[in-house]
């Protein structure tokens, strides 16, 4: 039996663009299209982009001022279950900014550093309400859910919004159980 070269070169790219194509097809208007619906629905977001990874789901979205990032987040992550199955949601967030945000931000970075490593959240809140203090104008909430703790600084029209992932405590085997 002699094998032919051309034909069977030809088979193995079409099968190649077939599946490959269904896959790209299935990721761009299976996941991303409907994520980027959502997305584009919940209150405060103004635009989304939506990319895919092995694993994860990276969504940037621009928010507008008075926006509630942990509830942009939980909508999210509820509306769009069927889309992210078991995959990682990774929120990056962005607003309008200013100079006066980010010295804010980089005045208390070392406080909130520390006490995500501590997993001291409260510290995060203390490091807030001491920061309100150092730039009059600015005022800072702060909320946290099981995944994230969500920073949000207003001054006046801006605001800068920040996503600090948990660590959630895990439960170790103790050696006398």
């Amino acid at each position: 039996m002699k094998i032919r070269i051309l034909p069977l070169t030809i088979t193995a790219a079409l099968t190649a663009a077939i599946l490959f194509g269904g896959w790209f097809a299935y990721r761009h208007y299976g996941i991303e299209k409907p994520l980027d619906r959502i997305a584009g629905s919940v209150p405060g977001v103004t635009s989304a982009v939506v990319e895919t990874t092995n694993g994860q789901v990276n969504i940037d979205v621009e928010l507008k001022q008075d926006a509630n990032i942990a509830e942009v987040y939980r909508k999210l992550k509820e509306d769009g279950a069927s889309e992210i199955g078991s995959k990682k949601l990774n929120l990056s967030a962005e607003g309008a900014t200013n100079e006066k945000l980010e010295q804010a931000w980089s005045y208390s970075l070392f406080d909130v550093a520390q006490a995500m490593e501590n997993r001291q959240y409260t510290g995060i809140r203390e490091a807030m309400n001491k920061l309100s203090d150092q730039y009059p104008g600015v005022t800072a909430e702060t909320s946290m859910d099981e995944d994230n703790v969500y920073v949000t600084l207003r001054d006046g029209e801006n605001a800068k919004f920040v996503i600090l992932p948990r660590q959630p405590a895990t439960m170790e085997v103790w050696p006398n159980a």
